[in-house]
């Protein structure tokens, strides 16, 4: 970067809270990339998808002011982080939004669940190149060494080379040593989904309540070009998503289907 060339300004959030150890390491890796802002939820926010807050007030409060680093934490939800950095908070559009780095996988069906993939998303809807960061280590604790890496590279590919209106990236690494992971795969999302179960109990009111528990099922475990597949294999898997949902194919169906 020449003396005159502006630096980058880099939003950030995050759905494990202010106070994640991911959220850390992932300022950490791309701090000396340009000027960052930190926009995260206060508490924890995972599992909440695109969820926005409308029946309460929104609240936030700056918490770090440094040179190139400002922190916010919002009483919110991910999404409502980057709605109050781009409708209260900046001035002008950043030139990329990260999200993460998530405690645990949002690979396969996952993405839909997730509040790191909701807020990566909504930068995409505001035509801000966006990632979503995962480590496949659910430990608050976790190493992110490997995954601070990785952050590192692909944020820069991207602010070299922006992606295309609509897409952001789904980014997930492997819970191992930098020295053991394969490298970088281009993968398409796995047909998976999760199997829910409700653990039926009773509390000391004699009342029922339902504790959520479940598993993965991989329904294609012989695909090699998923993420689920490259993760297995010890690769970091990336995953292009587009925002516009819509079959085409589908469309052509039902406009023969000749509904007057």
């Amino acid at each position: 970067m020449s003396a005159n060339q502006k630096k980058p300004l880099i939003l950030i959030t995050n759905d494990d809270g202010v106070e994640a150890k991911g959220l850390k390491a992932l300022i950490e890796a791309v701090r000396p990339l340009g000027k960052v802002l930190v926009v995260a939820p206060a508490e924890p926010q995972s599992g909440m998808s695109h969820a926005i807050t409308v029946k309460v007030p929104l609240r936030i409060s700056k918490i770090t002011h440094e040179k190139n680093l400002t922190i916010y934490k919002c009483y919110g939800t991910p999404v409502d982080c980057v709605k109050m950095a781009f409708n209260h908070l900046l001035k002008e559009k950043p030139d990329i939004l990260l999200s993460g780095i998530n405690h645990g996988s949002n690979a396969s069906t996952s993405v839909f669940y997730s509040g790191t993939m909701g807020a990566a998303l909504e930068g995409c809807i505001n035509d801000i190149p966006s990632i979503g960061y995962s480590l496949l280590n659910l430990d608050h604790d976790a190493d992110f060494t490997a995954a601070k890496y990785y952050a590192d590279i692909i944020t820069r590919k991207v602010l070299k080379n922006g992606l295309p209106k609509t897409i952001c990236l789904n980014v997930n690494i492997p819970d191992m040593e930098q020295a053991k992971i394969a490298g970088i795969k281009i993968c398409r999302q796995n047909k998976g989904y999760w199997r829910e179960e409700f653990d039926k109990r009773i509390d000391p009111a004699g009342k029922h309540y339902y504790w959520l528990t479940g598993y993965f099922h991989n329904t294609e475990p012989e695909a090699t070009d998923t993420d689920e597949w490259a993760l297995s294999n010890q690769y970091v898997s990336i995953v292009p998503l587009h925002t516009d949902l819509t079959c085409r194919d589908t469309m052509k169906t039902l406009n023969s289907w000749n509904f007057e």
